[in-house]
Parts: structure tokens; sequence; C-alpha cells
């Protein structure tokens, strides 16, 4: 199964804090440990939601929202995705990475649809054109 691995923002991550090289080294060599068991299939570090912006739907209306956001303990600051047996067996990699912050901090871990969990709704025609958009696509 793919999960999506998201770090989860803190107030010195909103403020651009960064990490120690320490902090940075002991992330890389997680990493290392991910791709040789290999189960990393991409992630990377966001910047602040200072720097980001939101687009809110309603109906045909689009608003775009400038950063920063509120309830920062909502936010995401980085992210991985991996291909796992299991829920189980990502807890227990998350349980081994680092501190990702340098106080409390915390991961969530969420798993992708996949598309048969759409059943019926999903056409040969349309699982098809997913098949080739995701041969396309390094990552998806």
């Amino acid at each position: 199964m793919r999960v999506m691995v998201m770090v989860k923002a803190t107030e010195d991550s909103e403020a651009g804090v960064m990490p120690t090289t320490e902090l940075f080294e002991a992330m890389g060599r997680f990493n290392e440990e991910l791709v040789k068991a290999g189960i990393l299939l991409a992630g990377d570090g966001l910047k602040p939601s200072s720097q980001g912006k939101r687009v809110a739907f309603d109906g045909p209306s689009r608003t775009v929202i400038d950063g920063p956001f509120a309830e920062t303990r909502e936010l995401v600051a980085g992210f991985w995705v991996w291909e796992v047996k299991d829920m189980a067996e990502a807890v227990e990699w998350v349980k081994r990475c680092p501190n990702p912050m340098f106080g409390p901090s915390e991961i969530e871990i969420r798993p992708f649809y996949e598309m048969a969990d759409f059943g019926d709704v999903v056409t040969p025609d349309i699982a098809e054109r997913d098949k080739q958009l995701r041969a396309k696509t390094p990552g998806m």
C-alpha cells in the first residue's frame, strides 16, 4: 500500500527556522534506510505557509488566499510517499524517524486511495487512462 507520511509544522518551521547540521544528517541517514528498504517513492520539505497560497472553491468561484495560515499544528512542513506492506509497517518506520523538529512534533500517516477503492465508479476506460497517466508521471 502507498501512504503519505506528513511531518506537521511547528511554530519554528513556520518561522523558517532551519534544521541543524546534526538533524539534517540524521534525516539523511533515515532517508538512506528508507531507500535501502525499497519503500521511499518521494519526499521533500516545504517552506513556511507564509510563502504559500490556497485556492478556495465555492461552485464556479475561486478565491486565492495568501499565507501564512492559522492552526500551525494542522499545516504540513514536509512529506514522504512510501510503498509499505501495511499501516503497521508505516508506523514502525515512523517510530524510527529522528524527531524532525526541535521540540514536540507530530507525523501523520495517511493511505492513498487506490483505483479499486472507487468500485464501480471507475470504468475500464477511466482505469486505462489512469494507468497510462501514471506510466508517464514519475512518482505518481
